[in-house]
């Protein structure tokens, strides 16, 4: 077969355009800083890259997962510290009002103050973080959790706890329910609650409880019965006498494996209510503070129920500081598994990056090389084909 002119000219091209697509590809990875970037540059090497890619960007939104985490479990680890600096304040004031001297009027300013702190108590149960979402509000977080009632607060929230995902199968909790924080809060001890009877007459004073033995503690409803002012029995729920003596104050009454101390001068009649703790919250126990400290103790009696109130109060305040300590506990071991996981996370991403830059990163010298090298061609190509044809590519174009 002849080879015309118009054919030869026709070959040039095409080797021409390979070799300027060849110089574009080279010029393109230089700009972008890869090897290819698309499939049919590198099918399997492309495969690798996007697999690695897809694990990587599954990682990076764990990451931030974590960081958001983090912003709200520190947002509730400020609200509880806060809350713990309320409890400590009422404490304080709980301990200075159960004295016999405070006047009428000291009473009536300590329970300002009082009141003042379950303002404060509600602002916290009703914090938002910078979403506007309310922290202790469970799953229902635009809805606010507290409104203040005559005997406390009552809890709009749900019981949920809200979780993310910070890892491969590895969940978080990022926020307690208010009713967790607020209102599961032991009366007492935390095991038993010593209360006065409201008819009570005379000065008798509840002081330290507690379980002398876990092996013999029997729960159930007792009442400690004053048949005369210096002798007692102790009755159970089905009106069986458990065990009787002689009062003497200060001394402790030991039953069922249950251990109360009584002061002050009862009256034949009186009567303590002992009975397994309950859940009270935080706002009633602060409300029964404020309510108590406006009575009158012009009366020993009307003295011995203050006090016993401010005892039963100072005993809600230290459960209601455990129960804080504890749930604040809880949060700083999620912010230490975040961080443990964000640890594992960065070096994790960073591999996946190597990987796919060992892959599909350009090595820039090869590339520049290569670059000169195919121009060094294509100029060459070009001249040769002109001095082999005696025209120009420009004449052939125009011709």
């Amino acid at each position: 077969m002849r080879v015309t002119q118009s054919m030869e000219q026709a070959q040039f091209l095409t080797a021409l355009n390979q070799l300027e697509s060849s110089i574009s590809t080279t010029q393109n990875g230089i700009s972008t800083g890869l090897a290819f970037t698309t499939a049919s540059q590198n099918p399997v090497g492309a495969g690798l890259v996007a697999g690695y890619n897809q694990v990587l960007a599954q990682s990076q939104q764990y990451t931030a997962n974590g960081n958001s985490a983090t912003d709200s479990l520190n947002t509730e680890d400020s609200a509880l510290t806060q809350l713990q600096n309320q409890l400590q304040s009422l404490r304080d004031l709980a301990l200075e009002a159960n004295n016999a001297t405070e006047s009428p009027s000291d009473l009536s300013a300590i329970a300002t103050q009082v009141q003042q702190i379950q303002g404060s108590i509600l602002s916290v149960a009703n914090t938002q973080d910078g979403s506007g979402n309310y922290i202790f509000a469970g799953y229902s977080t635009q809805t606010q959790p507290f409104a203040q009632t005559a005997t406390g607060a009552t809890y709009s929230g749900d019981q949920g706890q809200r979780q993310v995902q910070i890892g491969a199968g590895q969940t978080v909790v990022v926020g307690d329910n208010g009713d967790v924080v607020f209102n599961q809060v032991k009366t007492g001890n935390g095991t038993f609650n010593v209360t006065p009877a409201g008819a009570n007459t005379g000065s008798g004073l509840i002081g330290a409880t507690a379980v002398t033995d876990p092996a013999d503690y029997i729960a159930g409803n007792y009442s400690i019965n004053f048949t005369a002012p210096d002798t007692y029995q102790v009755v159970n729920s089905g009106g069986t006498v458990v065990t009787s003596g002689t009062y003497t104050s200060g001394q402790a009454i030991t039953f069922a494996g249950m251990q109360v101390t009584l002061s002050g001068a009862p009256a034949a009649g009186d009567s303590f209510a002992v009975a397994p703790s309950t859940d009270q919250s935080v706002f009633t126990t602060v409300q029964n503070l404020a309510t108590a400290l406006q009575q009158s103790t012009a009366t020993a009696a009307g003295q011995a129920q203050l006090n016993n109130s401010i005892v039963s109060a100072i005993n809600g305040i230290d459960q209601a500081l455990d129960n804080t300590q504890t749930v604040q506990s809880k949060v700083g071991a999620r912010l230490n598994t975040i961080t443990t996981s964000q640890a594992v996370a960065t070096t994790q991403q960073t591999q996946l990056q190597e990987s796919i830059t060992n892959i599909q990163g350009l090595d820039y010298a090869s590339a520049v090389t290569n670059l000169d090298s195919q121009n060094t061609t294509l100029s060459a190509a070009m001249e040769a084909y002109t001095q082999t044809e005696g025209l120009s590519l420009f004449k052939y174009l125009q011709g």
